[in-house]
């Protein structure tokens, strides 16, 4: 009965997460389909790769006629994050979760989705996460699918406008938990700050938007963990 509820809650926080996939995605989807993509193509992608960045630049690639080591080379460095948030994540889970099943909520940890799971009180559902990855998995496929079947119907000034639904879903996803820990709340601060300052600096325009995050990643957590140290439960 708790994992059914739990698995139920995952579904309700993940609708807005969702809905802001399938805005994005839409616009993902356009490009998929000057890329040469078909629907098909486009769904298996957006299935097995839940990436905003990753999968704009594996359309990027292969519109240019890219190579498949540029392609991996590619996609490990945007997506290195990930495996940062899923180190920060596990300690949130149950210590009896196998490893198995570790796996298989790791496969949809996201910017959004890790936000979500991160602001759960420990330890988090396994259940609550199939539940997100249930709702926000189809919500992002579809909204690649039908952008390449009906991208051209809309105007660019509306194409345009979808696109920012995923920093509108993601900043109501990070506000919540904002308010009630203003450590949390000055450490979002500072990282835009500090992702701001990180963009402009022209001695930082050789480094890749995937690899400047995982900088900043690095170094605001530490920064915090040296500040604010969490005990450990005995």
């Amino acid at each position: 009965m708790a994992a059914k509820k739990e698995f139920f809650r995952g579904i309700r926080n993940g609708l807005p997460v969702s809905a802001g996939y399938f805005a994005v995605s839409f616009s993902l989807g356009i490009l998929m389909r000057n890329a040469g993509l078909d629907p098909l193509e486009g769904l298996v992608m957006s299935l097995v790769n839940n990436t905003s960045a990753g999968e704009a630049a594996a359309v990027g690639i292969i519109a240019s006629g890219g190579s498949y080591l540029e392609m991996a080379v590619n996609q490990l460095v945007i997506n290195l994050r990930y495996f940062l948030m899923s180190a920060a994540l596990t300690v949130h889970l149950s210590k009896e979760l196998p490893l198995s099943r570790r796996l298989v909520v790791g496969f949809d940890v996201t910017d959004e989705i890790f936000a979500c799971l991160i602001s759960q009180k420990k330890p988090v559902s396994e259940f609550f996460a199939y539940g997100l990855a249930v709702i926000t998995i189809p919500g992002w496929a579809a909204g690649t699918v039908l952008g390449i079947i009906f991208g051209d119907i809309l105007p660019p000034s509306v194409v345009s406008a979808l696109s920012v639904a995923l920093y509108a879903m993601f900043t109501a996803v990070i506000i919540p938990p904002a308010r009630k820990d203003r450590r949390l709340a000055l450490l979002v601060v500072v990282s835009m700050l500090a992702s701001l300052v990180f963009t402009f600096d022209p001695l930082s325009r050789f480094i890749s938007e995937g690899m400047k995050i995982i900088i900043l990643t690095l170094v605001l957590s530490a920064a915090a963990a040296l500040i604010w140290p969490v005990e450990e439960e005995t």
